[in-house]
């Protein structure tokens, strides 16, 4: 019996690495991944996972490429990189690849989604965040679409959406919007210090990268379920003061979280270079459809700071997802615990080291395509 094959656009990025490594773990599936350049860390890294990943080289803003990755999949997964497009590209690029799925017969897609943050607030300008809802008022769009072609020979393509949030991995890392830093304390020791905008009532929905493997497997494991479903992943609602307390409990050194307002956070913190460029490394300054990195990410903040105890404006269904991952990561300190001992087992010392490192864990970081200027 042939494998099924899977056409995965941004299988290169942070999410789309372990979504890649959960579909071909067992044999079960074959991919086929796009990227710009085959050559590339990550490429190579996708590719030694055997003969099942297959890389195609191209983009995802030439239709010739999306043809020639889509024809004699099954199914799809698809995560446009927005900070690469910008929302207005992305918005168009999305509605492309769903049409093009269709055309070249593709049984299931699957959405790569974030939350609509705008609807959700009722359309409150406080909490407009461009990068997020270029994904969600696309993902309604798809269903609107793939329930209207419902029994339609040759156009009838199951869909799903997967929303993820920020990944608990950028509490670790340089260049994030919630990048760690080592400063010294009054005592003069070193404390690894995050300094954000996040309200005592606020909370941050992150999400386990290693979970999305498993996440995006049952997707594709039972599309008749999945069609339809928008499902919505996160470990639990974080708040900083505990991220830092099970910080410290994991690695027996200091952290802290220190409270800035949104002024601050943008004036004197890492972001102070760079705020007032387009969200999207490849819009153009003056267009009209962007959104500066500050105005995104700040209607971004607001959101989490009305979003604590899984109760405002961003929720998840915790019982679903105990369902679907019943070993799922669901505390920080449980996150930071299996980080440590990854760090450990490949041999890059202790979580602390890691943190000190400054390792990237975007690509568009790593990559040096959009960097938060560091203190």
């Amino acid at each position: 019996m042939a494998k099924s094959t899977i056409f995965i656009i941004g299988g290169t990025g942070a999410q789309g690495m372990p979504v890649v490594q959960g579909l071909v773990a067992d044999g079960k599936y074959a991919v086929r991944v796009l990227t710009r350049d085959p050559t590339s860390r990550r490429a190579q890294q996708l590719a030694g996972l055997g003969p099942d990943v297959q890389l195609v080289a191209g983009t995802f803003t030439s239709e010739a490429d999306l043809r020639a990755g889509f024809t004699g999949c099954w199914g799809a997964f698809v995560n446009i990189d927005g900070f690469a497009t910008g929302e207005a590209a992305e918005t168009f690029w999305t509605i492309r690849c769903f049409e093009l799925a269709i055309e070249c017969g593709v049984r299931f897609y699957v959405h790569g989604n974030l939350d609509y943050h705008t609807k959700l607030s009722g359309y409150n300008p406080l909490y407009r965040t461009g990068h997020p809802d270029a994904k969600g008022r696309m993902a309604e769009w798809i269903f609107s679409q793939a329930a209207s072609n419902k029994g339609k020979a040759g156009l009838d393509m199951k869909a799903a959406a997967f929303t993820t949030g920020p990944y608990m991995e950028m509490a670790l890392s340089p260049h994030t919007p919630m990048q760690p830093v080592v400063e010294k304390d009054e005592a003069g020791d070193d404390v690894v210090t995050w300094r954000l905008p996040l309200t005592e009532d606020g909370g941050v929905p992150h999400v386990a990268l290693d979970d999305c493997a498993h996440y995006v497997r049952w997707m594709f494991d039972h599309p008749d379920r999945a069609d339809g479903l928008d499902l919505a992943v996160a470990m639990d609602h974080l708040h900083y003061t505990d991220v830092a307390q099970a910080f410290e409990k994991v690695t027996g050194r200091k952290a802290r979280f220190i409270e800035v307002d949104l002024d601050t956070y943008f004036s004197s913190g890492p972001w102070r270079s760079i705020a007032s460029h387009p969200t999207g490394y490849t819009v153009d300054q003056g267009n009209p459809a962007a959104m500066t990195l500050r105005d995104n990410f700040t209607g971004w903040w607001r959101s989490w700071n009305v979003s604590g105890s899984n109760k405002g404006l961003i929720k998840r269904d915790y019982a679903l997802l105990d369902e679907i991952h019943p070993g799922r990561i669901r505390t920080a300190e449980d996150f930071f615990r299996r980080e440590d001992e990854k760090a450990r087992e490949g041999g890059k010392g202790s979580l602390w080291d890691f943190v000190v490192s400054q390792t990237p864990i975007l690509k568009i970081h790593e990559d040096g395509a959009m960097r938060i200027q560091t203190e």
